[in-house]
């Protein structure tokens, strides 16, 4: 039996540029956390090995510390660990590999494979073919085929890139990886990395997807993949584990009504520490629905771990009450008012007509509070 754990697309070292210096902050730490549970788990399940299909480092430039406590946060599993570089963090002649070396803190377990190798742990061999640059049109697990090894011992490849026309539309075309690699290569098991979410290709050929997630995407990421092999040529049993803190998730609300405000509201009201949100708003309320929505997301925004949110598609759609609030029945001020709900119809003028409309009933409403 063998018996390992697949994971891929760690990441360290993003820098998660969309959210707060603060958010980005804890969104990283949660991806060095993300290790430390594999390795807790690795023990847990008395694994031989774990194997990490590529982008360990989300880019070359990371930092000595950061390599550090990468390496350090592998402690808690004493057993075999084996990577590869991936596209983020490719082996080329100068890269974080190679710091990593010089710093001198690779632990002895750890085999980082910086060229097509075979690395045997117990009954298994782990066929490794890392990318030696960021991007290539040829498929460097084409290595496999003629990679030899012991009769009777499993054989698992070890990549990064692209199954080509198996993955759903947009990935990258680049480190194209042939769909039937295991078949020609008389490969167990192919673990994949690059696509961050969790995706069977096969019965043999998996991504993990990334540990832990950083998308907003609904992909099946935050994911690793504990995987036993009884003999070789049995089918393997792909067991997926949950690994990520946060959860991300992305709203696309459209609001037409009163009740439709309440409902979002009572939503946002749910969300805990460990939610990552993008909303995005469009459709039509009125002053008070608008007051309560900005209202409900401000007070989500400080319980939850980060919130972004869009509400550029969004029309101001006064009442009659809140043309009387505007003073705009007739006058200047009136055409004023017209001229911007009008504006509010044109796509490209929406987000500025519609904050023009709302800074105009704050203005009003708080002068009619002085007099």
């Amino acid at each position: 039996m063998v018996h390992f754990l697949h994971t891929a697309d760690w990441q360290i070292g993003s820098r998660f540029g969309q959210f707060s210096a603060e958010e980005a902050a804890l969104l990283g730490e949660a991806r060095f956390e993300a290790v430390e549970k594999i390795a807790a788990l690795a023990t847990e399940r008395q694994v031989q090995a774990v194997l990490v299909a590529g982008d360990v480092f989300d880019q070359q430039t990371v930092s000595d510390r950061v390599i550090r406590r990468l390496f350090g946060a592998l402690a808690g599993y004493a057993g075999t660990w084996v990577m590869i570089p991936g596209n983020h963090d490719a082996g080329l002649a100068e890269s974080v590999w190679t710091r990593a070396a010089a710093l001198d803190c690779v632990p002895s377990n750890v085999h980082v494979c910086l060229k097509p190798m075979v690395v045997e742990v117990g009954d298994c061999a782990v066929l490794a073919a890392p990318l030696a640059q960021r991007h290539t049109m040829d498929d460097v697990t084409a290595v496999f085929d003629d990679m030899a090894t012991a009769p009777g011992i499993v054989r698992v490849g070890l990549s990064h890139g692209c199954v080509a026309e198996r993955l759903p539309e947009g990935i990258e075309a680049t480190n194209p990886i042939a769909a039937d690699r295991c078949a020609r290569a008389g490969l167990d098991y192919l673990a994949l990395g690059d696509w961050h979410g969790m995706f069977q290709i096969d019965d043999r050929t998996w991504y993990s997807g990334t540990p832990e997630t950083d998308r907003f995407t609904n992909n099946a990421s935050g994911m690793l993949l504990e995987v036993r092999i009884a003999a070789p040529g049995s089918v393997p049993e792909v067991t997926p584990h949950r690994s990520s803190k946060y959860t991300w998730q992305r709203w696309d609300e459209t609001l037409a009504v009163a009740s439709d405000v309440d409902v979002l509201a009572g939503r946002l009201a749910s969300l805990g520490a460990r939610d990552v949100l993008m909303l995005k708003a469009d459709g039509g309320v009125d002053l008070a629905g608008h007051r309560a929505l900005e209202q409900a997301i401000e007070t989500a925004a400080a319980r939850v771990r980060a919130l972004r949110h869009d509400l550029s598609g969004l029309r101001f759609l006064p009442t009659d009450a809140d043309l009387a609030a505007l003073g705009a029945r007739g006058g200047y001020l009136a055409g004023a008012v017209e001229r911007l709900r009008a504006e509010q119809e044109i796509p490209a003028e929406r987000a500025a007509a519609t904050e023009a409309l709302l800074l105009l009933a704050r203005f009003q409403q708080a002068l009619g509070a002085r007099q």
